[in-house]
């Protein structure tokens, strides 16, 4: 963005020929400012004193004001310096490659992350099949031996039997006797059933 550097009015006062300045004096304010022969347009002019001229302020080294891009009444503007249009033009081809290449490393990163998002996608899929398929020790165990149960012993039940006529041996009355209430075969109450039937013997094993 251009700055509008303001321009200022007075007339020269002063003008030493030989050595090339003198001193303008603004309208505003009446200050006395440097002027050097080199603000002048280069159109072979000398600078006379008391004509009107315009001109914008600058500080030099020691901070002072002077004049600078002196014009006089009726001179048409500068024209632009080419210059500045030969960078600017220099500055876009030098931008253009960088342009192209921040282009070109968008590009590819673009392609890595959609390589990576189908990467991702795959293996996903390919794990779900992993995980549906049916283990080594799982396809190797056959038929008959899933298929197979477990043969369960009968559960002991109380049947309503009491007595030693009733038992087949001594070992299904103990059974009888240690599970099932009310039994009437153990009269001494000695915890051996059918001492006379089933279970004789000093141990009462039988």
């Amino acid at each position: 963005m251009n700055t509008v550097v303001p321009r200022f009015h007075g007339k020269l006062t002063k003008w030493n020929t030989d050595r090339g300045f003198g001193f303008v004096v603004a309208d505003q304010g009446g200050q006395e400012l440097f002027v050097h022969v080199s603000a002048f347009p280069r159109e072979g002019r000398s600078p006379v004193i008391g004509e009107s001229l315009s001109f914008e302020l600058e500080l030099d080294k020691e901070g002072r004001k002077r004049a600078v891009r002196v014009r006089r009444p009726g001179d048409p503007q500068p024209r632009a310096s080419r210059h500045p249009r030969q960078g600017t033009t220099e500055g876009a081809r030098r931008r253009a490659p960088e342009r192209a290449g921040s282009g070109s490393f968008g590009s590819v990163l673009i392609a890595l992350l959609l390589a990576a998002g189908v990467g991702w996608f795959g293996y996903s899929r390919y794990t779900e099949r992993v995980e549906a398929m049916p283990t080594a020790s799982q396809s190797l165990v056959s038929p008959a031996q899933t298929a197979a149960p477990e043969i369960a012993s009968p559960a002991f039940q109380c049947d309503g039997r009491k007595h030693c006529s009733q038992m087949s041996s001594c070992s299904e009355a103990k059974l009888f006797l240690q599970n099932c209430p009310g039994m009437e075969m153990d009269g001494d109450h000695d915890g051996i059933p059918c001492e006379q039937q089933l279970c004789s013997g000093p141990f009462g094993g039988g």
